[in-house]
């Protein structure tokens, strides 16, 4: 199969590049060529700005893909890209587009599990999920108008080996080696579905191609546990106490984001606030496809620890720069907060 990755060159992206390779596809990576990482032998290197419309052309025209995976989560770039003009250039010459989309395109509801006929976010398109909806919206429109041969793909939360999301299991490991504290907002009960990479990877790859999965829209993910459970089952793995402190609900405000001083970086995860109280279904994919996650959340967690330590990740600096999203940790705030929110 000849493949064509978008955003290849971190995480999920990586993770699909290295698996498409592993299987002996013919595999092309497109991106701006500023992240230096090293892809698998034989993988093609194509340098484009996908808000430069010429660049795209010049990389991209006249070619034709089995399968185009487009894997670039970064809002800040592919959202100020020419979705039409990109359409139009692949349209009639691609065998099939596989997007990764996200739980963050769906309207939020009370009803869990989300399936796949939930209603899109209305958040605005500079917003990630405003931006994931409109993306799928508009491609769907264009299957209907053309054929053309799309599939969306809407994880929740993704963790794994090469994760650059840099409040999520990094820094969690780290705070259980250190016994750092760790802040845990509305006692623990905001609920999130969480996924192994490599899952995401291996079913994007194994239904590319598939005429049945396209014009069609799946959720892809594992269980979804609370964040008292997360905090608890990571504590098992790294084999070290968590020492919790719960974060009052009139407190919680204190020591989140703040718009007025953005610099301040949160106490506690993205996830663990109520905004991402969700829950997904994946009964699509297992019907359609027999879909089945190789790794449960314990053990896709332990199969990450493994990693991060045998990257000596351990030894990370105390304040990272997240490429990503600019977010990171401040454990002195961390601490500050747990003995201001300790009982006396």
């Amino acid at each position: 199969m000849k493949t064509l990755v978008f955003g290849g060159s971190t995480f999920v992206g990586l993770r699909t590049v290295r698996a498409l390779a592993a299987r002996g596809h013919e595999v092309a990576v497109l991106n701006r060529g500023v992240t230096s990482v090293e892809l698998p032998p034989g993988v093609e290197r194509l340098v484009a700005d996908r808000t430069d419309n010429e660049s795209m052309r010049a990389a991209l025209g006249g070619r034709e893909w089995d399968a185009v995976f487009d894997i670039s989560g970064f809002v800040m770039v592919a959202g100020k890209a020419d979705l039409d003009f990109l359409i139009g250039l692949l349209d009639g010459n691609v065998g099939h587009y596989l997007y990764c989309s996200s739980i963050m395109a769906y309207r939020p509801s009370g009803r869990m599990p989300w399936p796949e006929s939930n209603a899109f976010t209305e958040e605005p398109r500079e917003t990630y999920g405003g931006f994931k909806a409109h993306t799928e919206r508009r491609l769907f429109e264009q299957h209907r108008r053309t054929g053309f041969p799309v599939t969306t793909i809407r994880p929740a939360a993704i963790y794994g080996p090469d994760n650059n999301i840099y409040d999520m299991e990094a820094p969690m490991f780290l705070r259980l080696l250190r016994g750092l504290p760790v802040l845990v907002p509305h006692e623990g009960l905001v609920v999130c579905s969480y996924g192994h990479v490599d899952d995401l990877a291996r079913f994007q790859i194994d239904i590319a191609g598939n005429d049945a999965a396209k014009g069609e829209a799946f959720n892809l993910t594992n269980e979804a546990v609370t964040t008292q459970y997360y905090v608890e089952t990571l504590a098992e793995i790294v084999g070290k106490p968590a020492d919790i402190v719960y974060v009052p609900e009139d407190q919680v405000g204190n020591w989140g984001f703040d718009w007025h001083h953005p610099e301040r970086r949160p106490v506690f995860g993205h996830l663990f606030g109520r905004f991402h109280h969700s829950a997904l279904s994946i009964r699509k994919a297992e019907r359609l496809f027999g879909f089945e996650n190789e790794y449960d959340f314990r053990g896709g967690h332990a199969h990450t620890f493994e990693w991060f330590m045998r990257e000596g990740r351990e030894r990370i600096g105390e304040d990272p720069s997240d490429p990503l999203w600019g977010g990171g940790w401040d454990f002195a705030r961390e601490a500050e907060a747990a003995a201001a929110l300790r009982p006396a």
